[in-house]
């Protein structure tokens, strides 16, 4: 039976953030609210959280997987990053973007794309994740909560529970979550292409919707 915890979306509670995060590091899987749509989430060290996720999801191994970071030095940690593609995380985030980037060898290869070695990294502008990551002080592994046969993404928490109540540990409530997933970016030739659009803009990669 998972668990609900609802946090303040400004200022969200410290005793819950922290509590939440004792739950990721214990191997929990997280409903969570972004700034572009629900996430499932959990720390990157467990293994079996990505199969957790690809049951939820049916989803393969060739599926994207995202880290959430606090800034742009852990995206640099975590992926290779030119001065170029520096420049430009620093322009758009943090936001409703996420990047596509080559994986350094800080990251376990099972959470890299099996043949490209890639990874989808972002900063989502959300108080609440803001605070988790500060308390677990490492990247959140995450995947958009889009279920399958299902167009968009879920919103409310309530739901998010009763349809996952025994497939994921906790559900989060933090204030109203729309249902557009973030725009990706793939990042790795040089130029920007466009992967998904969605919630953040396309302007700044001069980039137009298909």
């Amino acid at each position: 039976m998972a668990q609900f915890f609802s946090l303040h979306p400004e200022l969200p509670q410290p005793r819950l953030v922290r509590q939440a995060a004792e739950i990721m590091r214990a191997g929990g899987l997280v409903a969570f609210p972004t700034d572009s749509a629900y996430a499932l989430g959990g720390v990157t060290g467990d293994p079996d959280l990505l199969q957790r996720i690809r049951r939820i999801r049916a989803v393969d191994e060739r599926h994207h997987f995202t880290l959430m970071c606090r800034d742009l030095s852990e995206i640099a940690t975590y992926a290779r990053v030119d001065n170029a593609q520096y420049r430009l995380l620093k322009a758009v985030t943090p936001g409703p973007y996420t990047f596509i980037l080559e994986g350094t060898k800080e990251l376990p290869r099972r959470v890299l794309h099996p043949k490209r070695k890639t990874v989808g990294l972002r900063i989502p502008e959300h108080a609440v994740v803001a605070a988790l990551l500060q308390e677990l002080d490492e990247p959140i592994l995450t995947s958009t909560l889009l279920l399958p046969d299902e167009d968009l993404p879920l919103t409310d928490p309530e739901e998010i529970r009763e349809r996952l109540e025994k497939q994921v540990e906790l559900v989060i409530e933090g204030g109203y979550c729309g249902p557009e997933a973030t725009t990706v970016i793939d990042l790795t030739s040089g130029a920007p292409v466009l992967v998904r659009a969605g919630r953040g803009d396309l302007a700044p990669f001069g980039l137009e919707n298909d």
